[in-house]
């Protein structure tokens, strides 16, 4: 019975200890806060200082995250993501606004995680998990590219997809539409309509 109870005591420690160094990234007031500081939230925006996009990054700090072209060029999720990037890599520091506005590290700052695109989902304000937006009004086929089509991207990547959010329907955005559709019985069309919107966040999750 004792070792029992001992060995209870070392799983609840052990739980604890996990929990005790969980860390969770900046809030998505945060980084609203640090856009409207540092671009007015204008993800298109070219300074005279070439700095470039919402989060101003320099040519060499983009690429120093994986960035390619130019930021300001980038896709606002794509924008997010390397923000994210970044500042698990170098926390605010980048940033002059951070320390303007005050804004405090927390323990994913400097760990050098590198994070996915569904962790850098909320940035940008991607809509809650299980709050269902409106649907757009429009059925979108393969080629069409709209603010609508992001946010369903991005709804997916809650279900271990990995969309950048660039709001246009290619392949892998074709792939999904016939999972969820497959997965919840609608007609596999592969169209982006109504049901398979609600689908996306009322049905079941997709198998493939």
């Amino acid at each position: 019975m004792r070792r029992w109870v001992l060995l209870g005591v070392l799983v609840v420690a052990a739980v604890a200890g996990v929990a005790g160094t969980a860390a969770a990234d900046p809030g998505a007031g945060d980084w609203a806060r640090l856009r409207q500081c540092e671009s007015n939230g204008d993800y298109t925006v070219v300074a005279a200082n070439g700095h470039y996009g919402a989060y101003q990054f320099d040519l060499d700090t983009w690429r120093s995250v994986g960035g390619t072209g130019l930021p300001h060029q980038a896709s606002p999720a794509e924008q997010d993501f390397r923000a994210l990037y970044l500042y698990r890599m170098r926390g605010w520091q980048p940033w002059t606004c951070a320390h303007t506005l005050g804004l405090r590290e927390d323990g994913d700052a400097r760990g050098g995680r590198v994070p996915t695109y569904a962790e850098a989902a909320y940035i940008g304000g991607a809509p809650p998990g299980d709050t269902m937006p409106p649907w757009p009004g429009t059925v979108f086929a393969f080629g069409d590219c709209d603010p609508g089509l992001r946010t369903f991207q991005l709804r997916m990547n809650v279900y271990g997809y990995d969309f950048q959010g660039t709001g246009c329907y290619r392949e892998k955005t074709r792939t999904a539409v016939l999972a969820l559709q497959r997965a919840n019985g609608i007609n596999d069309s592969g169209l982006l309509g109504p049901k398979t919107w609600a689908a996306a966040w009322q049905g079941r999750p997709p198998t493939g």
